[in-house]
Parts: structure tokens; C-alpha cells; sequence
């Protein structure tokens, strides 16, 4: 029994061959540092929001260094009367309260009119832009040949829309021969176009929705050019859903319209939302707004104080527009996780 009890001692004390030999310099893992570690510890949410910081930090470092100190001048010159001295290339402000800021609504002839039509104007189009934007990008997230090809065509109006293109545009001979081209092609149409109008409003209760129709249509050039990246944005979304949602609705029984009114659009709601305050702060800041076009004929007077106040008046009331927008859109919105 004692020779069999060593013989079971000695097979046990003999180390196994899967397991590693001991080592006795063995590395102990790096300490992380104290933002290392909250990171590693910090939620998904938290690593996706440092990430967009990132992604963003250059506008903001570019912002900060540019563009802070020249704003907070521009809000002085709101207040103050600017003498310019263009031989010292410096200027002089006087102190003089709130009087550019009456100036700009109580004085000027032409500021609040043409602020109330690009209101108008604004009402109208930014719905256009939204319901075209969703249609392109509904058919253009559909499988067929070519579809990259029709994703870059309706992306051009991106960079179309650029400031450097409309400049070209309006200052290339061969672009304004096109242009006169084309706008005598439809001086020959106009008349059919007239009548068939006239036709159309003859009268009854939908003259209003028909005229409002047929000035969108109109208008169809200017809305594509403005619609680029709002398609972009909802074919993004429209990609994010899963494809298991539609096939399960398939199989319950749904037809394409119900899966469209209860998958599509409630998942893709977010980005309406995104994609009206885009489309309005985009229409606001175009180079063919009149209100914009009246800043920079003011600027160019050298009134500098008077032009501040209008600008600063003119971004707070798109504040507001935008702000009222965003509240009641996002009641509506729903958000999935």
C-alpha cells in the first residue's frame, strides 16, 4: 500500500503538459492612464459622442481662432455708430444704443417686406424640398443597375449648388447662351402652359392647392438643385433599417403601403426633422435671398453699424423660426434605439 500511495504521489507531482511552465519574469499588463481608463469604462453612448466631438473639432478649433472675435465685433457695431478710416485702415465706434436696431424695423422701407415674403416663400418651398428629397431617395435605395451611378447624379446638385458654380453660372457667356436658349424654348410652351393653368383654376375649392401645385412644379429646377444632400441624408436612414422589419410584415399579412406608413416613415421621422432644419437654415443663408442680398449692398455702403444690425436681427428671427419648427416637428418624432 505505501509503494502504490508514492507511485500516486509521483504522478500527481508531475506537472502537466498542456499547462505552461511557471515563468518568473513574467510581464504584468500596463496601467492605464486615468483618461484611458474612463474611456474603457465609459458606455457605448458615451464612445459615440466622444467620436462625433472629434470628427467635429476641427470646425470648432477653426471656429474659436476665425471666427469668435470677428462676430463678437460685428455685435459691438450693432450698438455703435462706425466711423470708417480707410486711410489708417482702422474704424471709430460711437456708442448709440438701440438706433440701428430701429433703423433696421421702423425706419428702413424694405427690410420687414422682404423679410415677410422670404417667410412666405420659405413656407412654401421647404415642404416641396422635404417631399421631393424622401420620393428621390425612396427610389433611388431600390435595387437596379446603375443605381450608384443615379445615387452620384442626384448628388451633383451638392456641389452645383456651391458658391464657386453659381458664380460660374452667372458669369460664364457660354452658360447665360444655354440659359437664353432655354428660356425661349419655354417662351414657346408659356402660352399652353397659361391655358392649361387658366384650366386648371377655372374655379371651385381647389384653386388654392392647384396654384400651389403648379408653382412648385415651376419651380422644380430650383427645388432639385436644393435637395442634394437632403437625399443623401434620407438614403441614409432609409439603409439603417432592417430588411427583417419588412419581411416580417410580409409574412403578417401587410401590403407595401402599410409597411411604408408603419416601418418606413416612423423610422426615418428623426430625419425629417434633421432635414427641415437644414432645409430652412439653407434657404435663409442662399446668395439669391433677397434679405441676404440687402446685408451685403448695405455692407458695401460702409454702413457697417446698420448693416451689423440687420444681420443680427435677421439670424435671430431665423433662430426663432427654427426653434418653433424643431418643437413641433419633434413631437412627432419617434426615436427607436
Amino acid at each position: 500500500m505505501s509503494e502504490n500511495k508514492n507511485v500516486g504521489d509521483a504522478v500527481l507531482s508531475v506537472p502537466s503538459a498542456e499547462s505552461p511552465p511557471p515563468q518568473k519574469n513574467q510581464k504584468q499588463p500596463k496601467k492605464r492612464g486615468f483618461l484611458a481608463q474612463k474611456y474603457h469604462n465609459a458606455t457605448f453612448a458615451t464612445k459615440n459622442a466622444i467620436a462625433g466631438y472629434l470628427f467635429i473639432s476641427p470646425f470648432i478649433l477653426g471656429f474659436l481662432v476665425f471666427m469668435f472675435l470677428p462676430i463678437l465685433e460685428s455685435l459691438r457695431m450693432v450698438f455703435s455708430d462706425v466711423v470708417p478710416d480707410m486711410e489708417n485702415s482702422k474704424y471709430a465706434m460711437d456708442f448709440v444704443g438701440l438706433e440701428n436696431l430701429r433703423r433696421v424695423f421702423f425706419t428702413d422701407p424694405e427690410f420687414n417686406r422682404l423679410l415677410t415674403e422670404e417667410l412666405l416663400k420659405m413656407v412654401f418651398t421647404v415642404p416641396a424640398i422635404i417631399v421631393f428629397s424622401f420620393f428621390v431617395a425612396l427610389i433611388i435605395n431600390q435595387k437596379f443597375k446603375g443605381r450608384g451611378f443615379v445615387r452620384s447624379v442626384f448628388f451633383l446638385p451638392v456641389i452645383l449648388s456651391a458658391g464657386v458654380m453659381l458664380g460660374l453660372e452667372t458669369s460664364s457667356a457660354l452658360l447665360n447662351e444655354y440659359r437664353d436658349l432655354i428660356q425661349e424654348s419655354n417662351a414657346l410652351t408659356s402660352g399652353i402652359t397659361d391655358v392649361l393653368e387658366e384650366l386648371l383654376l377655372s374655379g371651385g375649392m381647389m384653386d388654392d392647392f392647384l396654384y400651389y401645385i403648379l408653382q412648385i412644379v415651376n419651380q422644380i429646377y430650383n427645388i432639385a438643385l436644393t435637395s442634394g444632400m437632403q437625399i443623401i441624408i434620407f438614403l441614409s436612414g432609409l439603409q439603417t433599417i432592417s430588411p427583417s422589419m419588412y419581411e416580417a410584415s410580409k409574412i403578417e399579412g401587410a401590403t407595401a403601403w402599410e409597411s411604408f406608413w408603419k416601418i418606413t416613415f416612423p423610422m426615418i421621422s428623426s430625419l425629417i426633422l434633421v432635414n427641415v432644419v437644414y432645409s430652412v437654415i439653407d434657404y435663409f443663408v442662399r446668395s439669391d435671398n433677397t434679405v441676404m442680398t440687402k446685408v451685403t449692398n448695405e455692407i458695401s455702403k460702409m454702413d457697417y453699424g446698420f448693416s451689423s444690425a440687420m444681420a443680427w436681427a435677421y439670424f435671430l428671427i431665423v433662430i426663432v423660426v427654427v426653434g418653433i419648427l424643431a418643437g413641433i416637428i419633434s413631437r412627432r418624432v419617434y426615436y427607436y434605439e
